[in-house]
């Protein structure tokens, strides 16, 4: 049962599934902290008001059984800065995952020569030309 269990995590890769999740939950905070922390206060320099998170669409307004203020509002602010940092966050997770995955070189083609006569791609050791026929 051992034997069969380990035989699954390995033909699987589950183990390699599971790195990668505990490293995606890791590079997720770091790349969180350096949105909200670092990019969106320089970010707000830039936009009038700095508190763009906090806007919103008031539909009503209304007395609460308290005396205060209720209101009713789209928060579109929030929403907007949820998008932001998502593209942000995608943004450099791709720059990361790029910069840490290289593409494989390419397979060498499989050894040919040319045939003397019809110029096709044989195999090394073939005697006889398969397109025509030739002997080599």
């Amino acid at each position: 049962m051992i034997k069969g269990f380990k035989e699954f995590l390995l033909k699987n890769q589950v183990v390699g599934l599971a790195v990668a999740v505990i490293m995606g939950g890791a590079i997720g905070k770091v790349v969180s902290s350096l949105v909200a922390d670092i990019l969106m206060p320089m970010l707000s320099l830039v936009l009038a008001g700095g508190e763009w998170r906090a806007a919103k669409i008031v539909l009503s307004r209304t007395a609460g059984a308290d005396g205060k203020e209720v209101v009713n509002a789209i928060n579109i602010g929030t929403f907007a800065g949820a998008v932001v940092d998502f593209a942000i966050i995608g943004f450099c997770v791709y720059m990361m995952t790029k910069s840490f995955l290289k593409e494989a070189p390419a397979a060498p083609p499989p050894p040919s020569k040319q045939c003397p006569r019809c110029k096709e791609s044989i195999v090394p050791d073939a005697t006889r030309c398969k397109f025509c026929t030739a002997d080599l």
